[in-house]
């Protein structure tokens, strides 16, 4: 019975190290080594002040910027929310059809001839998702270019700029981060105030 309880008491010992220190440290230290951006979060920094990350979305609201997809993680984009997820509303849940019916007639009114990009009514799976489609950056060109006096033209060339192809070609869809995008639409066309 003693030796039975000693094996297991360093058993347990040996793979709580192994498990607890050893590997997370390894996994840590690759991580700092072959994707330091990634694994410090994508932090976009500015003039010495960190704005935002790659990684996870943010909200825009202003006409002048470029809106992400609607967040289902608590204020939408909480950074002091650690984790994302969806909100788990089935599709014939009452609050997700208010939500969505809402969402599509304030869209309408800001681009009322164009067909509304999926992505602008839903929510994505991690409700963080920092990405849009180029077609939903197109839809919300109109606004921009009416909120900030820059010609359509222009705005499309900055899309154009900033859509980045599939991954090897065939993982994922084209997509535009929406912070990097409105950067660059704030360092080629200031907003006037």
């Amino acid at each position: 019975m003693k030796q039975n309880l000693r094996i297991a008491l360093l058993m347990t010992f040996v793979t709580t190290v192994i498990f607890g220190l050893v590997y997370p440290l390894a996994v840590t230290g690759l991580g700092q080594l072959l994707f330091p951006s990634q694994a410090n979060g994508g932090l976009i920094v500015k003039n010495g002040r960190t704005i935002g990350s790659r990684l996870i979305g943010q909200s825009f609201s202003s006409d002048k910027y470029f809106h992400a997809r609607p967040s289902a993680a608590r204020n939408g984009y909480d950074p002091v929310f650690a984790g994302g997820g969806a909100s788990n509303l089935g599709p014939t849940n009452r609050q997700l059809l208010d939500r969505v019916k809402n969402d599509v007639e304030k869209l309408h009114v800001e681009n009322p001839e164009a067909a509304i990009p999926i992505e602008l009514v839903t929510t994505s799976g991690s409700g963080l998702d920092p990405d849009i489609s180029p077609a939903a950056a197109v839809f919300q060109i109109p606004r921009i270019a009416r909120s900030r006096h820059v010609s359509e033209a222009e705005l499309r060339a900055l899309i154009t700029q900033h859509t980045v192809a599939r991954q090897f070609g065939v993982l994922g869809e084209p997509r535009i981060n929406v912070l990097e995008l409105n950067l660059d639409l704030d360092a080629q066309h200031p907003v006037s105030k």
